[in-house]
């Protein structure tokens, strides 16, 4: 179940409208439609209709009914395996590749490879997110860790809500940031006026922080190593862009303006964590890839 309390800004919208574009999963507006009219929507505790005006105050449930079986085909994709035993696989994940199926993404996924890979993963997550502990945008490289059992699946989980995983970013971000290392502790949440956004906000907000440091200055733009406390949806993003200094080539948070790059310059480098089985401390590192060590390259030649 998701629940929303409806902003004033918001008043007088639609209600299948609004839902629609707060889901933080590409949704059709049919789809909340067909659940409204099912009963599985909810205001102040009263089902109402799709053209229904909110109000500010409103409380929003939406309760989704169990999906249809659904069948993800393995597609013989190739990996970058870092580390594989019988609980875990470690992977580094190319730009541009979806971690698990949505609706315009049925195929082509991490999900998709891990299961030609695998042939067992943890089913904790459900059909369409088998052995996913956790994910990076499509659009940033690096390591990820899937689950290969639901023991390996709990263990990991646990730890990332105690935040005792070990997660480091590199990024490429605009302007010259003018402290060695800082950290940004600001509470992250919907963006009241575009809700497919996040942005830093009090209200209906996750406490979130990072940790940053220098690597290399090129003037106009600083590379940054940035170590997550938490873990928001586009945490990284947002964080650096309320302090000004957003990320090379985000095509939502970033600037037009500058050196270009097909996605954000963002790569999740290092991670470590406990192994489920043995309990012993693992830390794995992945090299920037091709991209953007280029446009590293090329800022350090100009």
């Amino acid at each position: 179940m998701r629940e929303w309390v409806v902003d004033p800004v918001h008043a007088k919208e639609r209600i299948d409208k609004y839902i629609t574009e707060s889901w933080e999963e590409d949704i059709s507006r049919s789809q909340v439609q067909l659940w409204i009219s099912a009963g599985h929507v909810l205001v102040n505790g009263q089902p109402v209709k799709a053209n229904y005006k909110l109000a500010a105050g409103d409380r929003l449930e939406v309760t989704v009914p169990e999906p249809a079986a659904v069948e993800i085909v393995p597609e013989d994709i190739p990996l970058n395996v870092a580390f594989e035993d019988k609980d875990v696989i470690v992977v580094n994940k190319p730009r541009g590749m979806v971690v698990h199926p949505a609706p315009g993404h049925a195929s082509g996924t991490l999900v998709n490879a891990l299961m030609y890979h695998c042939k067992d993963l943890s089913g904790i997550n459900g059909e369409l997110r088998p052995g996913i502990v956790h994910r990076i945008d499509k659009d940033t490289s690096g390591l990820i860790m899937a689950a290969k059992n639901d023991m390996a699946h709990a263990s990991l989980a646990a730890q990332l809500k105690d935040h005792s995983v070990t997660r480091r970013y590199y990024a490429l971000v605009h302007g010259n940031v003018s402290h060695d290392q800082g950290t940004i502790d600001a509470p992250i949440g919907r963006d009241p006026i575009d809700r497919k956004m996040y942005t830093v906000t009090e209200r209906n907000s996750k406490h979130a922080v990072t940790h940053f440091t220098v690597k290399e200055r090129f003037g106009d733009y600083t590379l940054l190593e940035l170590q997550l406390e938490t873990g928001r949806t586009h945490q990284i993003r947002v964080h650096m862009k309320f302090i000004g200094h957003p990320l090379v080539g985000d095509p939502v948070y970033g600037r037009s303006k500058g050196i270009k790059m097909n996605g954000q310059a963002l790569h999740a480098g290092v991670l470590g964590f406990i192994h489920p089985g043995s309990g012993e401390y693992m830390e794995f590192s992945a090299p920037i890839p091709g991209d953007m060590e280029d446009l590293l390259t090329s800022l350090r030649s100009r």
